[in-house]
């Protein structure tokens, strides 16, 4: 059941995102922005290149976006979105903490980046036991011993999606970073929590056979989940239709407004595609917000 509910959704509170957040709300429609701004590679660059400003850092120019979308009256929740699926009004959102939020529409402005452990093995073993996405691959390992590398919401609860699949799951991870709520779940069910510790070294020779950790243990696993950090734009967009370009299948395809193949679902800035610039991440986050808001009256 939905514990409330906005016009729009925005996901992503980079560039793109802040952009959408501040055309969509001004277009008179209730506008929550979703994301944890550190997580933007713009959180820690130094602009020089983009019309206007001569320079700035990220940061500031994030915190500014910010203030900007919240003085017209948009709403900003720190928290990743671990799920999003379709519901009869429009998309339902549930984020980290377990909060389930209705909207008309949704924007993914999430940026790309699939963090890697860069370990021995890692690469030579993708696809035969290396995973990046516990929702696309957790099948292929029922009743077989895995393990889940990250703190974060995405490990969490792909930590926890893998229990239906298999009884032995493993946690690795140097601190859980995670709602509290997530942590809670972790801590009450039988999954094997190895905090403080880093991966050393994926190994295995058909397929993946094994862990090695920092401090010597060796856990013998046959498949290990990468996720580090929040949950990937392309997982939570397949799971509600959303097409991805038909050259690379690693972005998600949109038209001159922004739109994808499923109404009521936008995308704007890296995610998109390349160039990776700020300046077309803004532009495509404009007409992102705009579309989004006249489809939201619409169907109100």
């Amino acid at each position: 059941m939905a514990e409330g509910a906005c016009d729009v959704i925005v996901l992503g509170a980079g560039p793109a995102g802040l952009q959408a957040a501040i055309h969509a709300v001004r277009a008179k429609v209730s506008v929550m922005v979703l994301g944890k701004q550190h997580r933007s590679s713009l959180y820690k660059a130094h602009i020089e290149n983009f019309c206007c400003l001569s320079k700035v850092d990220g940061q500031t120019l994030l915190k500014d976006g910010q203030r900007q979308a919240e003085k017209f009256g948009a709403i900003f929740l720190e928290e990743d979105v671990v799920e999003a699926s379709r519901e009869d009004t429009g998309f339902l959102i549930r984020t980290e903490s377990g909060r389930n939020i209705e909207c008309r529409a949704v924007i993914f402005a999430l940026g790309i980046f699939r963090n890697k452990l860069n370990v021995p093995g890692e690469k030579e073993l993708l696809g035969r036991g290396v995973s990046y996405c516990v929702d696309c691959d957790a099948n292929f390992f029922r009743d077989e011993a895995v393990a889940v590398v990250g703190g974060g919401s995405a490990a969490l609860t792909g930590a926890l999606t893998l229990l239906f699949y298999t009884n032995e799951v493993h946690l690795i991870c140097e601190k859980i970073e995670g709602s509290e709520v997530l942590a809670r779940q972790i801590a009450g069910s039988t999954i094997q929590l190895h905090e403080g510790k880093k991966v050393k070294e994926l190994s295995g020779k058909s397929g993946l056979e094994g862990v090695l950790l920092d401090d010597g243990t060796r856990l013998t696993v046959k498949g290990v989940f990468i996720e580090l950090g929040a949950k990937g734009a392309i997982e939570l967009a397949g799971n509600l239709g959303v097409a991805l370009d038909s050259e690379s299948m690693k972005y998600i395809d949109t038209n001159k407004k922004q739109e994808t193949n499923v109404p009521g679902v936008y995308a704007a800035g890296d995610i998109c595609g390349p160039p990776w610039q700020m300046a077309i991440a803004v532009g495509q986050g404009a007409v992102a917000g705009l579309e989004a808001a006249s489809y939201a009256k619409k169907h109100r």
